[in-house]
């Protein structure tokens, strides 16, 4: 599965992958996901927001057991960020056929659509969707950066965007949601484990930062007569790092937008996005009102004007505390295994799902803590204690 999945949507100079939401590499991927649920003998559906399922047992009987993932990637991201989880899916499947396990609960295995929001900005579009945690007129207006806005993206690959919606009916199905996960971090590499549970997601946000100067000749211009906002962004991202410092949180400005883009013009616009995430939510308040006002008083002494718009945020995610003691307690069984819980400053469909449904992550060890890159890596002995450690929780939710 890993060696038929790898070649899709990766790009031939970077080696890292551009599977964006509603485009050919990410309809690659689709068909690869329902060709495995067919060969499988699963019932396979498309839901209204566009998420594949693939189901063992009776989709409408409830209770059921999901696990997956997703299969979209960052620009130029990993190879296991999302894959990961739904390629062990299918071979937790395959684990527990070949024990001849027998099933008490319906079983789906599931590829979530857009979850890392590379093309329209808002991650988890599919689950959010879903779970009524975005509404259909939001969902309408979310453009690409070439203006395409998603319904005319879902329409031109095949999929009726009128459809879209929340599913309060198909989530009241589930019965409980665990998602595995490649660690985006290195706390497993350092504890010496193979896999970990999750306990909780930082609370985490999207800002957007427009500096607006005045556009001018970079040759004829003195520097006393600029309004740069280059430059009053380009000491808002030391703020930011010093910020996170601080407070022992993270701030990342990762993506930047200038105008008019000009070797030898000054900017009259750099918007520039800040990606902010912290234990707790006093924490995140204060690193992102600290990023903020150092921006305003860097932009005053420059003479720029700022605008801060806060284009997502996600409240911190608790996973249900019932649903992680019986994982625990289901994987303490097996003697050889030790599985840590620890917390993630990453986002995943399991944290937008959690308030909807009992939610539960599986993490396997990254011995780089690499993540969104190429060389984002899980040794295959790691990734093999992966499969049969959610084999072993499937087993015990869904079997008799």
């Amino acid at each position: 599965m890993w060696r038929d999945l790898a070649p899709l949507g990766r790009h031939r100079d970077s080696g890292g992958y551009r599977r964006y939401a509603w485009t050919a590499a990410d309809a690659d991927c689709r068909a690869w996901f329902r060709q495995q649920a067919e060969a499988r003998g699963l019932t396979y559906e498309v839901d209204r927001n566009g998420n594949q399922w693939a189901w063992l047992g009776d989709p409408l009987a409830g209770d059921a057991v999901v696990t997956g993932s997703h299969l979209d990637s960052v620009p130029d991201g990993g190879a296991f960020d999302g894959p990961l989880g739904v390629v062990s899916s299918f071979a937790a499947l395959d684990e527990l056929l070949a024990r001849g396990a027998r099933f008490a609960r319906p079983l789906a295995l599931v590829n979530f659509g857009d979850e890392e929001g590379a093309r329209f900005g808002l991650a988890c579009v599919g689950s959010r969707l879903t779970a009524g945690q975005l509404t259909v007129e939001q969902a309408h207006r979310l453009t690409d950066a070439d203006g395409i806005t998603l319904p005319r993206a879902m329409e031109a690959a095949g999929h009726d965007p009128d459809a879209l919606g929340a599913d309060p009916e198909r989530l009241g199905r589930i019965g409980a949601f665990v998602e595995l996960h490649v660690e985006q971090g290195r706390a497993l590499d350092l504890s010496g484990d193979r896999v970990g549970l999750a306990s909780a997601i930082w609370p985490h946000g999207r800002w957007r930062f427009d500096f607006r100067g005045e556009a001018n000749h970079a040759g004829t211009t003195r520097l006393a007569d600029r309004r740069d906002p280059m430059l009053s962004y380009a000491e808002t991202v030391l703020a930011a790092r010093r910020e996170a410092e601080l407070a022992g949180a993270v701030a990342t400005f990762g993506k930047i937008s200038v105008e008019p883009n000009g070797v030898n013009a000054i900017p009259s616009l750099v918007r520039g996005w800040l990606d902010s995430r912290a234990a707790d939510q006093p924490t995140l308040d204060q690193v992102v009102e600290g990023v903020e006002k150092a921006a305003r008083s860097y932009a005053e002494a420059h003479g720029i004007d700022l605008d801060v718009v806060r284009e997502s945020f996600t409240p911190v995610v608790e996973f249900d505390h019932a649903l992680r003691d019986e994982l625990a307690r289901i994987l303490g069984a097996d003697a050889d295994l030790r599985v840590p819980v620890l917390g993630t400053g990453a986002g995943h469909d399991a944290g937008i799902l959690s308030a909807s449904i009992p939610t539960a992550m599986l993490f396997v060890r990254n011995p780089t803590g690499v993540s969104h890159s190429p060389a984002e890596f899980a040794a295959e002995d790691d990734c093999v204690a992966g499969v049969l450690a959610l084999a072993d929780a499937l087993e015990g939710l869904a079997c008799k």
